[in-house]
């Protein structure tokens, strides 16, 4: 079986250096691609450096709502060239009303910049959004978008949205941190996701799995614990129990989803 993670930061520096050997672990684990988000300027060229280390890096570059305050006069030209560098995505890019003390004014504007960019080249777009769904899918019926479709990370939405987004072109992203007791909303939503549009991810370093489910323990530092990117058969395997289904004819679709929206191999 293959397995491909529609969305990880194989980049962040929490794993201190350690990204050869996660890599490694990822391969003999079966990850046949996965797509690393960066989120900034400043790790766009640590993502484009592990695209070129290995071919199972799938880059992505884009300005997370939670650096916005970063962002250079030249970002929209800089991401560019990026994107020219090396074939890829954009992305992690999206609309946040849920951290605290995030400013909320300049999102709109550096999201839509971002998304035309995707939708002119025709590029897969991995979009990050916390409490504001309704305005994300206004912005998205407006406003031009890939062809190809666009990647709903860990979607957290109402499952009265699936159908609506879906016909925007949506595919909806299953992180392991939805298989927490607690995840149960999330769980039976993306039961109601249209088969074709269902993908997984690790969101590595983030969103731990439930400890009885995670095989790789990980530690950066101060002890704390990190959700290793290998960790991604474990979330088909939750995914699968979920759907009730196999793994491997769970692996089969979401091949074929992932392929269709990120190409590639």
């Amino acid at each position: 079986m293959r397995f491909y993670d529609a969305h990880n930061h194989l980049q962040d520096d929490r794993f201190g250096g350690r990204q050869a050997e996660l890599l490694a672990a990822c391969e003999a684990a079966g990850v046949a691609r996965m797509v690393v988000n960066g989120a900034c300027e400043a790790d766009w060229p640590q993502v484009l450096a592990l695209a070129r280390q290995s071919p199972l890096v799938l880059p992505s570059f884009g300005y997370h709502p939670w650096y916005l305050e970063e962002r250079t006069p030249e970002w929209l030209k800089r991401l560019e060239e990026f994107l020219e560098a090396v074939p890829g995505a954009v992305g992690e890019i999206g609309l946040d009303r849920w951290k605290p003390g995030l400013a909320y004014a300049p999102q709109e504007a550096v999201f839509l910049a971002q998304l035309e960019l995707a939708a002119r080249r025709n590029l897969p777009v991995s979009i990050h959004c916390l409490q504001a769904w309704g305005r994300l899918e206004e912005l998205l019926r407006q406003h031009p978008r890939p062809a190809r479709g666009f990647v709903l990370h860990s979607y957290g939405g109402a499952v009265e949205m699936v159908p609506v987004l879906a016909r925007l072109g949506a595919y909806f992203s299953f992180p392991g941190y939805f298989l927490q007791a607690r995840k149960q909303r999330q769980r039976d939503t993306f039961k109601q996701v249209p088969p074709d549009r269902l993908l997984v991810e690790t969101d590595a370093p983030d969103q731990l799995l439930p400890d009885d489910r995670n095989r790789r323990p990980l530690r950066g530092a101060e002890d704390r614990p990190l959700n290793h990117p290998a960790n991604l058969d474990a979330v088909y395997e939750g995914l699968a129990e979920l759907l009730g289904e196999t793994v491997s004819g769970l692996a089969g679709r979401v091949e074929e989803n992932f392929l269709r929206v990120f190409g590639g191999r």
